[in-house]
């Protein structure tokens, strides 16, 4: 059943611009298919969907089935698409985002993997790091910096 569920999830992405993950509920119901928030939350997360901005500024949900050199070049590109700006309040970085991609933007920061992040939060157009020093989050801005100079 999940396995058919994510198919259709698939098909559904590729076929149609969605989103929200309500949306992306809704298609779900309307294709048979009886789903909760929570499950339609964990197969986006499972499938590491991810959303890309449209050129009329909508957002949709996107899969990258590519190889890892592919993959760093995407959550690059998503980084730089939805970034505005960051600081640091000592170690805990703020990073200032495009409205309703913090959450793309953190988790194309999560594949970059930074092993001096200790944990982010993000909301709608803000993400904090928590960095395990100040001499870390320097080190993390000017690594964040060379990928918006690409």
């Amino acid at each position: 059943m999940k396995s058919e569920r994510q198919s259709a999830i698939l098909d559904l992405i590729m076929k149609k611009e969605i989103g929200t993950q309500e949306d992306l509920m809704a298609e779900l119901r309307r294709a048979g298919y009886d789903v909760t928030q929570a499950t339609v939350s964990r197969d986006i997360r499972e499938m590491k969907l991810t959303k890309v901005a449209l050129s009329d500024g909508k957002l949709r949900y996107v899969a990258y089935r590519k190889s890892e050199e592919d993959l760093t070049e995407k959550y690059h590109r998503i980084f730089r698409d939805g970034f505005l700006s960051m600081d640091n309040a000592q170690n805990i970085l703020v990073i200032r985002t495009v409205s309703g991609m913090a959450m793309a933007v953190a988790a194309a920061i999560d594949y970059m993997d930074f092993h001096e992040i200790v944990g982010s939060i993000a909301g709608d157009d803000t993400i904090m790091c928590a960095v395990r020093s100040l001499d870390d989050t320097v080190t993390i801005m000017e690594r964040l910096e060379k990928i918006l100079a690409e």
